[in-house]
């Protein structure tokens, strides 16, 4: 399967037009900063790849605190 031709200009205009339809202008920026925190991210984890992991990567990985449960005093 040759993709060679396939991201070309015209190409790429139309799947830009498309996704600008399905996803709205207002989502679009959301997009792009999710990938490119998905990405950098990535990145990242391909570089500590075998060492140790670095204190953002276990900050990111740790779960939240549950919240606290309310005690209720019955009368």
């Amino acid at each position: 399967m040759n993709l060679g031709g396939l991201f070309e200009g015209p190409h790429l205009l139309v799947i830009g037009i498309i996704v600008f339809l399905i996803f709205g202008a207002k989502r679009l920026p959301e997009l792009g900063k999710g990938l490119g925190e998905g990405l950098k991210g990535f990145k990242d984890g391909i570089k500590n790849v075998g060492s140790e992991p670095t204190s953002s990567v276990q900050q990111q990985s740790a779960a939240p605190a549950p919240p606290k449960a309310e005690v209720v005093e019955q009368k």
